[in-house]
């Protein structure tokens, strides 16, 4: 976003908002005056990727924490493979669900009587996919803790601690194919007709006219928009790790400048919570389900 499209915004603020006019404190600056209109998203771009670092750490340092509390069977090879795909760069999401799925599969493997993570069978991993099917779990979410424990079992392998026979004829899902599911138009405007917070408009609409998964739009500065053209620069994708650019409505900007006029310009998430930086995923979700449960949906 340029400094001309933040001109209207927030006018009782002494300086400006943008990071780079902060520093100047509205004064001309010859280097930023003469700077290549793309010096400020390369910019982004590499704060961004050297911000990541310290938070992937904590989670790395919580999980760690976490799995040494629980006595569980193999639990400090579990360690050393959390570190392994830390060293290979996985996301703090993706270090969170692989942690969730081996615990799982580790406290369930020790109700079997077995004490050390070398008496591992096929017949373990069987039982944890029929008890996570007797449990009523979806055939997708039993196929990813079941992808997460053969990763395991491989790296396992590798350093020599289970063999190499449990990958051989690996337990594979049929899952059903699924259409695409689309909301109703109707249901939409039934929707956001409830919903009367500027934040949560803004958030909403976004999140429904441009395709945004909802980690990337929480992720996603005021920097990374072009009002003019109305599209948001994702510079990493959640999923894929490549970056895209995405554009969004007419109706959905209208809800975003009527909430970048009420924002805190100190902040650097484009949504945040109260008395926070950013807003979590845990919060965006509560916030839509009661919004859904206050529509009748």
């Amino acid at each position: 976003m340029q400094w001309e499209q933040l001109s209207f915004l927030n006018p009782d603020s002494l300086y400006p908002a943008h990071p780079f006019d902060r520093g100047t404190n509205g004064k001309s600056d010859p280097f930023f005056d003469h700077r290549d209109s793309s010096f400020s998203h390369n910019y982004l771009r590499l704060s961004n990727n050297t911000a990541q670092a310290p938070d992937r750490q904590k989670v790395l340092e919580r999980l760690l924490e976490k799995i040494s509390q629980h006595d569980l069977p193999g639990w400090k090879y579990v360690g050393l493979y959390l570190r392994h795909k830390y060293r290979r760069n996985c996301k703090a999401q993706t270090l969170r669900s692989t942690t969730a799925s081996l615990m799982q599969f580790l406290c369930f493997f020790r109700t079997s009587g077995k004490g050390k993570l070398a008496q591992l069978s096929r017949e373990d991993i069987e039982a944890f996919v029929e008890d996570m099917q007797d449990r009523g779990l979806k055939p997708e979410t039993v196929r990813t803790r079941l992808c997460a424990v053969y990763a395991f079992v491989r790296y396992a392998g590798e350093q020599k601690v289970l063999s190499y026979e449990l990958l051989e004829r690996k337990i594979r899902l049929k899952l059903p194919d699924r259409l695409p599911r689309a909301i109703d138009p109707e249901d939409v405007r039934q929707l956001l007709s409830v919903v009367d917070h500027t934040r949560d408009r803004a958030l909403i609409l976004l999140l429904l006219r441009s395709g945004m998964r909802i980690g990337e739009l929480l992720n996603c500065t005021v920097d990374d928009m072009d009002i003019q053209q109305q599209k948001i620069f994702i510079y990493q994708a959640d999923k894929t790790g490549v970056g895209r650019v995405v554009y969004y409505s007419e109706d959905a900007q209208q809800a975003l400048l009527a909430w970048l006029r009420l924002r805190d310009p100190f902040k650097e998430k484009l949504f945040y919570g109260q008395g926070r930086g950013s807003l979590c995923y845990e919060a965006a979700r509560s916030m839509f389900n009661k919004y859904v449960h206050k529509a009748g949906l």
